[in-house]
């Protein structure tokens, strides 16, 4: 029996990824990777190459368009992710959803917590399930715990969108993809959505498509 084929070291790996100018490839759903659990960061990139790794992460995020990307959406099994929202919204959007702007910032091994009981639903999609989106109920506030790209702790709370957008980002970290946790009868193409759920919030979604609402 043949040996199984030596996986690249993850340096080599990014470095590979780098090569290439502009942002980095999103790897769809479907493919292992979004399904394993990313190994933890403890070094395997050394400063420089994390930097680069980093803002290439920030270019893909910036050009896909979406507010976070994780490594593993890139092809790179580490628990890193970035996010950033300017929350270009309307008024009636960021009051219904909680969603204000968001610094961009790195995530190295986040871990998160639900704070309360309260859970909210909204449509949300993924850069790896493009052209799909579908309601999901995720904790309304969630404690944040990680480190930042110098290594700085971080121990924050997060509520409303900001909340949401770091449940999406540290689930891929676990292998878990939104579609794990939306309602079935709710998954909508995105034409779909602007044309009749384009509502700040999916009550109408929801009487219309037949599920129920946290």
């Amino acid at each position: 029996m043949s040996s199984p084929r030596a996986v690249a070291p993850l340096a080599q790996r990014v470095e590979e990824l780098l090569a290439a100018d502009g942002p980095l490839p999103i790897v769809a759903a479907g493919q292992p990777v979004l399904r394993m659990p990313a190994e933890p960061f403890t070094g395997q990139l050394e400063p420089a190459l994390l930097a680069r790794f980093v803002e290439a992460l920030r270019l893909t995020m910036h050009a896909a368009p979406g507010v976070g990307v994780a490594a593993p959406q890139v092809g790179v099994g580490l628990r890193i992710a970035v996010i950033e929202d300017p929350a270009t919204v309307p008024d009636e959007v960021r009051e219904a959803r909680g969603r204000v702007p968001q610094p961009f910032r790195v995530l190295v091994n986040p871990v998160y917590e639900a704070v309360g009981d309260a859970r909210a639903a909204f449509f949300e999609g993924c850069l790896s399930v493009p052209g799909y989106q579908a309601v999901v109920a995720r904790a309304a506030s969630v404690r944040l715990r990680c480190e930042d790209e110098t290594g700085r702790a971080v121990d924050e709370v997060f509520h409303g969108w900001p909340a949401r957008i770091v449940q999406h980002e540290t689930d891929h970290l676990d292998g878990t993809l939104y579609l794990d946790r939306a309602e079935p009868r709710s998954l909508t193409l995105n034409e779909v959505l602007a044309a009749r759920w384009a509502q700040p919030t999916p009550e109408t979604a929801a009487e219309e498509l037949g599920f129920d609402l946290p």
